[in-house]
């Protein structure tokens, strides 16, 4: 499959300044408390430059020199640190869809829906007027399939994962790590922002409502 093909406008520094207030913000909320979480921005297609989370930095901390700069195969190119040892599952992610950032959240709902739904394979998601956040959709009617798959330590396989699960459903907009947490991604740091807050509102709303019902 062809990576990239429709123009991305990138501007550099500028959005990971931006993705750095971004993850700050999601870190107030409770969605990347410690060192949960981990974000990519993708610079340019030739030659390929992700600047992506190192691994273990609290994300209350972060800043702009905490973004490593890797090729296609995740090796280092410009920047210190480690890149996050999930750097594998953007890359997967980047390589599937058409997009120029990647989102990854640990939330306490996204982790708690992610193991309730799991023998399912994921959950159905309509009726709720937020849907209309997500890129292309346009009622409350649209029926959002969010996928989860099973939590790995084993990052090559866990890419080889995800990347078939979105050739397979290209119109999803996101998926759930069981136990682990939401990744989801846009055409911009701004869209990708927005599906962030659409999913975690949702996912949100979806476990208080299971709260209410059982405690009724």
């Amino acid at each position: 499959m062809a990576m990239f093909q429709s123009e991305i406008p990138f501007h550099g520094m500028r959005d990971i300044d931006a993705c750095v207030e971004i993850i700050r913000s999601f870190y107030v909320r409770g969605w990347v408390l410690g060192t949960g979480g981990n974000f990519s921005v993708l610079l340019t297609r030739k030659p390929f430059r992700l600047a992506i989370t190192s691994s273990g930095i609290d994300k209350g901390i972060i800043a702009p020199e905490h973004f490593p700069h890797v090729d296609a195969s995740g090796n280092v190119v410009e920047g210190t640190g480690k890149p996050t040892a999930e750097a594998g599952l953007h890359l997967a992610v980047l390589a599937a869809v058409n997009a120029g950032a990647v989102f990854h959240t640990h939330s306490v709902w996204a982790t708690l829906l992610s193991t309730i739904y799991f023998p399912s394979g994921g959950l159905h998601i309509e009726g709720y007027e937020m849907l209309k956040g997500l890129h292309g959709v346009d009622s409350h009617t649209h029926r959002e399939w969010l996928p989860i798959i099973e939590n790995s330590q084993n990052i090559p396989s866990l890419g080889d994962t995800v990347q078939k699960l979105l050739e397979e459903s290209p119109t999803v907009h996101g998926f759930l790590i069981r136990g682990h947490g939401l990744y989801t991604w846009g055409k911009t740091i701004y869209e990708a922002k927005q599906h962030v807050e659409i999913f975690e509102f949702l996912l949100e709303v979806i476990g208080r409502r299971r709260t209410m019902l059982i405690e009724t």
